[in-house]
């Protein structure tokens, strides 16, 4: 896998590559303006980032530290509020409103080459409202988003599926049904530590990507599409060191892994 850019979808001979993606969210494809609320010394409610929680989420609740000029003490009474079901309005709104990250564009090249992608998220979304976001993006071309180009591409699949024909709007949400959308504390989990909930997510992803894939292959070389095995890769991106270290401990143990880890700490795009 090439350092500074994750390909997937067809190669330039038209077969598939069997390369996939596993994304987290905040600070990786988009940077999102919800904050997460913590409480300083005299009761008053705070607003951090995403990104800075995730330097500080350990110190939270344990030791009183620096903050944007005040000393946090702990969390205020429900701090995920913006991140749960309770906000799945407010994340349909700031999720266009929000800036790229550091792997913005492997998701728009996901997307426009009708790539089989997940979102594995600390948030606690209802799922459907993720993959309702993900649709308005596509729809209405964000920010480098090609819809026409996404069809294009999946038409090429739909070649190797033998499927007739169907609308645009039919391609692509059959296309966000396939994909996945894991945000790990809907329902159960912790915000404060998603590790466990990230590698239950990937260990699902895994077992589908090898069911789909092994799908892809047969079909393509029924049709004399390739002519070779293709071993499917997934290329699981997130800007927490502690959610990267964690899923690679747990994954490069296996034999038959097809994870590689890339860590985007810092805004920084590379392989962990």
């Amino acid at each position: 896998m090439n350092k500074n850019k994750i390909l997937e979808g067809f190669t330039d001979a038209g077969t598939p590559d069997m390369k996939y993606y596993a994304f987290d969210w905040d600070d990786n494809i988009l940077t999102m303006p919800t904050k997460i609320i913590v409480k300083d010394e005299d009761g008053d409610e705070v607003g951090m980032s995403t990104e800075d929680f995730a330097h500080h989420r350990l110190q939270i609740g344990v030791e009183p530290f620096e903050y944007d000029g005040h000393t946090i003490v702990g969390f205020s009474d429900n701090p995920f509020r913006y991140f749960r079901v309770e906000g799945d309005k407010q994340f349909i709104i700031d999720s266009m409103l929000a800036k790229p990250g550091p792997v913005w564009n492997d998701f728009v090249e996901a997307i426009n080459n009708g790539s089989i992608f997940s979102i594995v998220t600390a948030r606690g979304h209802t799922p459907s409202v993720m993959r309702e976001s993900v649709y308005n993006m596509i729809v209405s071309n964000h920010m480098g988003i090609n819809s026409n180009e996404l069809v294009k591409n999946l038409e090429k699949y739909r070649d190797l599926s033998d499927k007739g024909d169907t609308s645009k709007k039919e391609m692509i949400d059959e296309y966000l049904d396939m994909c996945k959308f894991y945000p790990v504390t809907y329902s159960e989990g912790s915000a404060s530590n998603p590790e466990e909930g990230k590698i239950k997510a990937l260990k699902d992803f895994v077992s589908y990507i090898k069911e789909i894939s092994g799908y892809i292959q047969k079909k393509a070389f029924l049709k004399n599409r390739i002519s070779n095995n293709f071993i499917p890769t997934i290329g699981f991106s997130d800007d927490d060191l502690r959610n990267l270290k964690k899923v690679k401990k747990h994954f490069e143990s296996d034999p038959e892994n097809i994870i590689k880890t890339i860590s985007t700490a810092g805004g920084i795009k590379k392989l962990y």
